[in-house]
């Protein structure tokens, strides 16, 4: 019997050493948008999200670049008003834009989904749901 547990305990201590630190919202990293709040991108679009050092939130929104003030307190996340460049694109990504830009203000807290995907939530609803971009 006390071999069993012996082993228990070394399997159990073993597989401890082999878990991974929480994955943190990091900033000077740029996110890839996935989904806004129901729905996938539009085929091929790109919109992305950075957070500087500074305070500054910026990237593209699919069509224009986007920059806002941000705060950042622990899991607590909040966007200031957005601004962004005037290019004009076709109507489905200019609407998936807006969705995007009037979503980012109503972010109130972020999380990691447990497929390590950064999840920015709304008080009510989906969240935006993002991955580092690579490179």
């Amino acid at each position: 019997m006390s071999r069993s547990i012996i082993a228990l305990g070394l399997l159990a201590t073993s597989l401890l050493g082999c878990a991974t630190a929480p994955v943190q919202l990091e900033t000077e990293r740029t996110y890839q948008v996935e989904w806004i709040g129901e729905r996938p991108l539009i085929d091929r679009s790109r919109l992305s999200l950075t957070l500087g050092e500074d305070g500054r939130a910026y990237g593209n929104a699919g069509c224009n670049h986007w920059f806002a003030s941000y705060t950042l307190a622990g899991d607590k996340l909040s966007f200031g008003a957005a601004g962004s460049t005037r290019k004009l694109c076709a109507p489905a990504l200019m609407e998936q834009e807006a969705r995007f830009l009037a979503n980012l203000a109503k972010v109130q807290r972020w999380d990691v989904s447990p497929i390590q995907q950064l999840r920015l939530w709304p008080a009510a609803g989906k969240p935006l749901r993002l991955w580092p971009a690579e490179g």
